[in-house]
Order: structure tokens, then sequence, then C-alpha cells
């Protein structure tokens, strides 16, 4: 059972990413000879990113056990409260990043060169980009961008650029919203936790929420306001999903920013207000994407 802690499944929600490109491109309004193989590929590019960035959560753990022993909650994890041993936590994360590489190429060959660069490049992040200010922030962005990328890549469809540049900022936002969060919370103790942020300060981080946040609304507007959106979906109206959008950037900024919730999931997971607006958007969406649209 500790084993399985480690790998963090409660950290796999972040892989829904891999689902944005199957819905969003309307394969599942189509025949169940083509809609059902779509989802069953993405389901499995969904598995191969879960195994792979448990694999990623093993390591960083590994390499951040002593840090994560001045932080209030990480000091309770397993590996840095000694509970598991460091050759049994690396043994488990190797066999999940071989199984995410063997699940992918199984189901497309670029689908595995995506899990190799998204191993690649966070395992870079875990030893060491990390501690680069922005740098750190950007990466864990295109971690995201990443996942979008296979989904799409699985199911081989089109996604537009401008919802992978809104991806990138809607990621990038909740990176600087975890670093605020951090410092609010830990205050004196932030950069005995993690070194960058003793770069960042309140106002800085105030100043990349606003203009990340701006960025993503944006790119939301123009992917939706879009040419190709509107011949896909037959109208424009995912425009009008916009204050619902606004409503869970806001919520979710004030919460980080008052130290409620230094971890974006926990946030995610727990505060009922941002669930209900989350899940209102996604409703609304499906009902634009699907239906003949309810706005």
């Amino acid at each position: 059972m500790e084993l399985l802690r480690i790998l963090r499944p409660v950290h796999w929600v972040k892989n829904v990413f891999v689902f944005a490109a199957l819905v969003f491109s309307r394969r599942l309004a189509g025949p169940l000879a083509e809609s059902l193989p779509a989802v069953g590929l993405a389901l499995g590019a969904f598995v191969c990113f879960c195994l792979a960035s448990s694999a990623i959560y093993v390591v960083n753990d590994v390499l951040d056990r002593k840090t994560d022993s001045v932080h209030p909650q990480r000091r309770s994890r397993l590996i840095a409260a000694g509970r598991v041993t460091v050759p049994a936590a690396l043994a488990v994360g190797a066999g999940c990043a071989v199984l995410a590489l063997i699940g992918s190429l199984l189901l497309s060959a670029t689908l595995a060169a995506i899990i190799l660069v998204y191993l690649l490049l966070m395992v870079f992040y875990s030893m060491g980009l990390k501690h680069v200010m922005i740098v750190d922030c950007v990466i864990i962005a295109l971690g995201f961008c990443l996942r979008a990328g296979a989904g799409a890549v699985v199911i081989d469809v089109f996604i537009s650029p401008w919802l992978v540049i809104c991806t990138f900022a809607l990621t990038l936002f909740l990176a600087f919203s975890k670093r605020r969060g951090e410092i609010a919370q830990l205050q004196a103790n932030s950069e005995a936790f993690r070194k960058t942020l003793g770069e960042y300060t309140p106002e800085l981080l105030a100043h990349m929420l606003d203009v990340s946040s701006v960025l993503a609304v944006v790119c939301f507007l123009l992917y939706a306001m879009d040419f190709r959106t509107r011949e896909l979906f037959g109208s424009n109206n995912l425009v009008y999903t916009t204050p619902v959008v606004l409503y869970c950037i806001f919520r979710f900024s004030a919460l980080t920013q008052k130290g409620l919730y230094s971890d974006p999931v926990k946030l995610i997971v727990v505060d009922r207000s941002f669930q209900i607006g989350l899940s209102l958007w996604v409703v609304l969406c499906i009902g634009i994407i699907y239906g003949t649209g309810i706005v």
C-alpha cells in the first residue's frame, strides 16, 4: 500500500488534459465503430501518462527528501519520513517509466516519443531546472502541453494552436499560483524548502498571475471565435462560457494568494465552489460541442 501511495494516484487527475483533444475534436459524436476505438486510445494514453508522471513523482520525492522534511505537510511523505527506502522507491519508479514507454509504443510511436520527451524533461526539472526561476514554472506548463498533444496524436486529430497556447498559459498560471501559495504558507521558511521561492516575491508573482491568466482567457476567446471552431461545432457559442472561466480563475487565484492551498490539486479536490464552477463549464462545453447549442 505504501509503494502505491508514493505514486501519488490523487495527482493522476492532472492527466485529464489528455482527453481534451478527444472532446474538442467531436470524436465522441461519431459512429460507435469510430468513437469507441478513439476512447480506448485516449484511455491508453491517459494510463501511460499516469505511469510516467508517477515515475517522475518518485524521482522528485527521492531528490527532495531532505527539503520536504522542513515542509509542514510534505514532511509526512513516505520517502522523506523514511517509511519507504530509496532503492525500493527507485525500483518502483523505474518500473512505471518502462511500462509507460512500452504501453505508449504499442499505441503509437509518436506517443512513445512524447512520453520519452516528457520523462527526460521532468528528470532534468527534478535534477536542477526546478531551481531556476521562471524556467521551473515554464517546464511544468510544457508538461501539460505534452499531455494535450499526446491526446491529439494518439487519436490522430488536429489540435488548434490557440488551444495549445491556452493550455500553456493556463497551466503556467497554475504553476505560479502554486509558488504563491507556497510563499504564503511557508513564509520565512519558503527558501529553505524551495530555492526559487527566495527569488520570487508576492508582488512579482501577482504580476505573473495577472499576465498568465489574461493570456489564457484571450487565447480561449480566440479559439472560441476561430473559423475552424465554428466549422467544427456549428457555432462560436463557446465564447459565452467566458464568465464561468473568469470565475474559476479568480476563485483559484484568491484562494492560493491567501495561502489556503499550496497545492492546486488539493484546491480542486477540496473547494466546493471551484468544483461547481468547473463542473458548470464542462457541462456547458459539452452541451455546445455536442448539442445544438444551449447558450
